[in-house]
């Protein structure tokens, strides 16, 4: 009889047991499908960002509360150019890119680093363009200390502080932004602009006002044009396979 029960026992307990549950199967992350553009019908678009008008008297910066970064001008003024022309008007940092007509185009990442100079109390170049996830070298090439602080609304913002002889920082930013203003907190003059984009096709002027941009696939595009004094234009263009584009901005 006490075997019996025991035997029964063991029946119940066996018919309380719960299978665990099986794991769904995780199926590996499928490569990222990146675009190729064919060079056999490519073409580019190119032009010309020029200012008509009375230039903006230059604003001049006052260094007297650094000595140190005075002393790297050896007493001659320094000015905060924010516009900066050549022969006929040429405007110099435009940010020329496209906005959109890519949609769907994902590009290959870039391994190639740009680079922030803080140099003379100043930032160089003033206006940067980058790629999405692309590295950017922070340099501090003066005697004294630095902090670059980018502020932007779409991208997680970092404040890196540079003493002398300290070397290069990289950061990156992981999504577009046109544009991410940067500020030094040490110095209150200092200022630079950068513009991040999702492609390749992207441009800042310098004095001659030109831009280029190489290899862009046939399509209808919306080319954008961006200055820190005077806003944003816009203009349609559509390219042939193997065409050309030629477009120009002009700011009042």
């Amino acid at each position: 009889m006490k075997l019996a029960w025991c035997a029964a026992a063991l029946i119940l307990a066996g018919c309380g047991k719960t299978e665990p549950p099986k794991k769904a199967a995780v199926e590996p992350p499928k490569p990222v499908e990146y675009f190729h553009i064919d060079t056999a019908t490519a073409g580019s678009i190119s032009g010309t960002v020029v200012f008509h008008g009375a230039k903006p008297p230059r604003q001049a910066i006052s260094m007297e509360a650094e000595a140190g970064c005075a002393a790297l001008h050896k007493g001659k003024p320094v000015y905060d150019d924010a516009v900066v022309t050549g022969k006929g008007g040429t405007l110099a940092n435009a940010f020329v890119y496209i906005q959109s007509g890519l949609e769907g185009k994902k590009f290959e990442p870039t391994t190639e680093s740009a680079t922030i100079n803080q140099a003379g109390c100043l930032f160089a170049p003033r206006v940067l363009g980058l790629r999405a996830g692309q590295t950017i070298n922070l340099k501090n090439s003066d005697p004294v200390s630095h902090n670059i602080h980018p502020v932007p609304q779409n991208n997680r913002e970092w404040n890196e502080q540079q003493s002398p002889g300290t070397p290069d920082a990289q950061h990156r930013f992981g999504r577009p932004e046109v544009m991410i203003p940067v500020k030094c907190n040490v110095h209150s003059w200092m200022r630079a602009w950068i513009g991040v984009v999702d492609h390749p096709y992207f441009a800042v002027t310098g004095a001659d006002g030109a831009f280029s941009l190489k290899n862009v696939p046939p399509g209808e595009y919306t080319i954008a044009v961006w200055h820190e004094k005077f806003g944003e234009q816009k203009q349609q263009v559509k390219l042939a396979a193997l065409g050309t584009a030629e477009i120009g901005f002009n700011f009042q």
